[in-house]
């Protein structure tokens, strides 16, 4: 079950990430923040931004979860997995955002993947 908490946990990270990517690349928002944008307005465009309060609220349960977790598994087995969000959200970068990862960089999330599975394993053994 603890597994379980940490995959989910750093689901919902990688999840706000997205939200976050998606809420700051869009037209109202690059507008404010161009250097001839609304100065102050980018304030008030985030506020009211649902992708922002989506994106925290993401981070939010992810980090009650976290908690759930490290009261039950020691932090050196929790805190690779963490690791997890780096394949995740880069998955979503590409999946959902269309943005374009370099084969070298593929294989670097390969790697840590490979590193989440043995560091996983070690615990079941």
């Amino acid at each position: 079950m603890p597994i379980l908490l940490i995959v989910v946990s750093v689901c919902l990270s990688a999840f706000a990430q997205t939200l976050f990517r998606i809420g700051m690349t869009r037209p109202d928002v690059q507008a404010a923040l161009a250097p001839s944008g609304e100065g102050m307005g980018i304030i008030r465009i985030l506020i009211l931004s649902p992708y922002l309060w989506g994106g925290l609220a993401a981070y939010g349960f992810g980090t009650l979860l976290w908690l759930s977790v490290l009261s039950k598994v020691p932090v050196s087995f929790a805190y690779p997995f963490v690791a997890l969000g780096i394949v995740i959200t880069t998955l979503s970068g590409t999946l959902i955002l269309g943005e374009q990862i370099s084969r070298l960089s593929m294989l670097g999330i390969a790697i840590t993947a490979l590193g989440i599975v043995t560091v996983a394993m070690g615990r079941v053994n």
